[in-house]
Protein backbone atom coordinates (compact mmCIF):
# COMPACT_ATOMS: atom_id res chain seq x y z
CA UNK A 1 0.00 0.00 0.00
CA UNK A 2 1.47 3.52 -0.98
CA UNK A 3 1.73 6.06 1.70
CA UNK A 4 -0.26 9.07 0.95
CA UNK A 5 1.30 12.57 1.86
CA UNK A 6 -0.63 15.69 1.13
CA UNK A 7 0.84 17.90 -1.64
CA UNK A 8 2.26 21.70 -0.41
CA UNK A 9 3.08 22.91 -3.64
CA UNK A 10 -0.62 22.81 -4.58
CA UNK A 11 -1.70 25.78 -3.02
CA UNK A 12 -1.12 28.80 -5.65
CA UNK A 13 -0.26 31.78 -4.35
CA UNK A 14 2.04 30.51 -1.21
CA UNK A 15 4.63 32.92 -2.03
CA UNK A 16 2.04 36.21 -2.46
CA UNK A 17 0.55 34.97 0.79
CA UNK A 18 3.87 35.14 2.70
CA UNK A 19 4.89 38.95 1.10
CA UNK A 20 1.07 39.83 2.27
CA UNK A 21 1.44 38.17 5.76
CA UNK A 22 5.08 39.88 6.25
CA UNK A 23 3.80 42.97 5.25
CA UNK A 24 1.32 43.11 7.82
CA UNK A 25 3.33 41.95 10.05
CA UNK A 26 6.52 44.92 9.80
CA UNK A 27 3.58 47.38 9.04
CA UNK A 28 2.03 46.30 12.69
CA UNK A 29 5.78 46.65 14.41
CA UNK A 30 6.33 49.95 12.89
CA UNK A 31 3.41 51.49 14.43
CA UNK A 32 4.24 49.93 17.78
CA UNK A 33 7.37 51.16 17.85
CA UNK A 34 6.11 54.76 16.57
CA UNK A 35 2.93 54.60 19.20
CA UNK A 36 5.99 53.50 21.60
CA UNK A 37 7.82 56.78 21.32
CA UNK A 38 4.88 58.75 21.73
CA UNK A 39 3.19 57.16 24.50
CA UNK A 40 6.66 57.16 26.49
CA UNK A 41 6.84 61.30 25.64
CA UNK A 42 3.57 61.30 27.01
CA UNK A 43 4.23 59.65 30.07
CA UNK A 44 7.25 61.25 30.95
CA UNK A 45 6.33 64.70 30.07
CA UNK A 46 2.53 64.59 32.30
CA UNK A 47 4.48 62.94 34.94
CA UNK A 48 7.03 66.00 35.21
CA UNK A 49 3.89 68.92 35.02
CA UNK A 50 2.20 66.32 37.54
CA UNK A 51 -0.91 65.66 35.03
CA UNK A 52 -1.48 62.08 36.83
CA UNK A 53 -4.27 61.43 34.37
CA UNK A 54 -2.74 62.17 31.32
CA UNK A 55 0.67 60.02 32.76
CA UNK A 56 -1.45 57.18 33.68
CA UNK A 57 -3.06 57.03 29.87
CA UNK A 58 0.85 57.69 28.72
CA UNK A 59 1.61 54.38 31.17
CA UNK A 60 -1.13 52.22 29.78
CA UNK A 61 -0.23 52.98 25.49
CA UNK A 62 3.68 52.04 26.48
CA UNK A 63 2.26 48.74 27.87
CA UNK A 64 0.28 48.13 24.94
CA UNK A 65 2.25 49.15 22.86
CA UNK A 66 4.77 46.49 24.23
CA UNK A 67 2.60 43.82 23.36
CA UNK A 68 1.90 44.96 19.85
CA UNK A 69 4.81 44.70 19.36
CA UNK A 70 5.80 41.19 21.33
CA UNK A 71 2.35 39.96 19.25
CA UNK A 72 3.93 41.10 15.73
CA UNK A 73 6.78 39.76 16.74
CA UNK A 74 5.61 36.10 17.58
CA UNK A 75 3.60 36.27 14.99
CA UNK A 76 6.63 36.17 12.36
CA UNK A 77 8.21 33.76 14.56
CA UNK A 78 4.59 31.79 14.23
CA UNK A 79 4.18 31.79 10.31
CA UNK A 80 8.09 30.97 10.30
CA UNK A 81 7.81 27.97 11.79
CA UNK A 82 4.57 27.66 10.32
CA UNK A 83 5.73 27.33 6.94
CA UNK A 84 8.60 25.32 7.83
CA UNK A 85 6.68 22.56 9.17
CA UNK A 86 4.89 22.73 6.13
CA UNK A 87 7.73 22.12 3.67
CA UNK A 88 8.78 19.25 5.50
CA UNK A 89 4.87 17.33 5.57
Amino acid sequence: MDDVYPNIDAVGGQSTLVSIVGAFLTTTLILAVLMLVICAIVWAVSNSSGNFQSASRGKVGVFVSLGGAALAGAGVAWMNFLLRLGSTL
